[in-house]
C-alpha cells in the first residue's frame, strides 16, 4: 500500500463508526440512483468498489437475490469489519479488504461493476477504470457516480476551511470538480478510454436535510470531510466551528438546513 493509500485508509478507518450513520440521508440515495441505472438482475455477479458502509452493496444484493453474488471491497479495514457485520444476514454478500486502484481479482468474473463516489479519490482514475473493465464479462456493465454542479451553499461552508488546508489537500478538494470530473464529457471519456461502449450519463438531484446546526457539524466529521477538520490546528477549530454555526444559521434561518447536490451517473458496457 502506498503512503497516499495508507492516509486514505486511515481517514476512513477513523470515520467508519459514524459514516452514513448520523441521521442524514446522503450516501444511500446517491448509491440507490447508481443501482437503479445499472439495473442488476437476479443471479448476476456484482463488484462494489469502495463499498464503504454498504450504501450500494445492500441494494445490489437485494437486486441479484440469493442466486447472485455481491463482492464489496474497501481500503479501510474498519469499514470492511463493520459492513461485513451489518450485512451478515445476506449470504450473497462478501466484504473484503482491497485497493480500488488494483483489486487483484480474476479477469472477466463480474457482470456488473459499481462504484459510488470513489473514482475521483484515486491517484490515477483512468488506470483504475481500465482495471475494473477487465473484471467484466463481455457485455458486462460498469457505472460510477460523481458530483455534478454543487449547491453554492456547500461551497460557502467548504471555504471556511480553505485557509488551513495544505496544497495537496487543496488539490484533492478539487479532484472531483476539475479535470475530467468537471463535465459529463470528461467522465464519459474516462470510461471510453477504459474500453467501454454505449457510454451515457444520467443526473439526479439529492437533498441533504439537517435538522439543526449540530447535526450538520456531526455530519462533517463523519465522512471524507473529516480530513478538512483534521487539517485545522486544535487552537483554531473553535473559530472554524463558530464560522460554520453562523453560516448555517444564516442559511437555515434557525430551522432545518437543506442543501442540494447534482449527482452524475456515468455508465457503459464492455464490448
Amino acid at each position: 500500500m502506498t503512503s497516499a493509500s495508507s492516509r486514505v485508509a486511515g481517514l476512513f478507518d477513523r470515520s467508519a463508526d459514524t459514516y452514513d450513520d448520523v441521521g442524514v440521508e446522503w450516501f444511500r440515495p446517491i448509491a440507490r440512483g447508481l443501482v437503479d441505472e445499472l439495473a442488476p438482475q437476479a443471479g448476476e455477479r456484482v463488484l462494489d468498489v469502495g463499498c464503504g458502509r454498504g450504501a450500494a452493496t445492500a441494494p445490489l444484493a437485494r437486486a441479484v437475490g440469493a442466486s447472485g453474488h455481491v463482492l464489496g471491497i474497501d481500503l479501510s479495514a474498519r469499514m470492511v469489519e463493520l459492513t461485513a457485520a451489518d450485512l451478515a444476514d445476506l449470504p450473497q454478500v462478501e466484504i473484503r479488504l482491497a485497493d480500488a486502484s488494483d483489486p487483484a481479482l480474476p479477469a472477466a468474473s463480474f457482470d456488473v461493476v459499481a462504484s459510488s463516489l470513489v473514482v475521483f479519490f484515486l491517484p490515477d482514475p483512468a488506470v483504475a477504470l481500465r482495471a475494473w473493465t477487465d473484471l467484466l464479462v463481455s457485455g458486462g456493465r460498469l457505472g460510477v457516480s460523481t458530483f455534478g454542479r454543487q449547491d453554492e451553499r456547500w461551497e460557502s461552508f467548504d471555504e471556511v476551511f480553505t485557509p488551513y488546508l495544505p496544497p495537496q489537500m487543496l488539490d484533492a478538494r478539487t479532484s472531483g470538480a476539475r479535470g475530467p470530473f468537471a463535465s459529463d464529457e470528461g467522465v464519459e471519456d474516462l470510461l471510453r478510454g477504459a474500453g467501454l461502449r454505449g457510454v451515457r450519463t444520467e443526473h439526479r438531484t439529492v437533498e441533504a436535510v439537517f435538522r439543526d446546526t449540530e447535526q450538520y457539524l456531526t455530519f462533517t466529521w463523519s465522512h471524507g470531510q473529516r480530513a478538512m477538520w483534521e487539517a485545522v490546528p486544535d487552537g483554531a477549530r473553535g473559530a472554524v466551528r463558530e464560522q460554520l454555526v453562523a453560516l448555517a444559521r444564516d442559511l437555515g434561518g434557525g430551522g432545518p438546513l437543506t442543501l442540494t447536490q447534482d449527482v452524475r451517473y456515468t455508465l457503459g458496457a464492455r464490448a
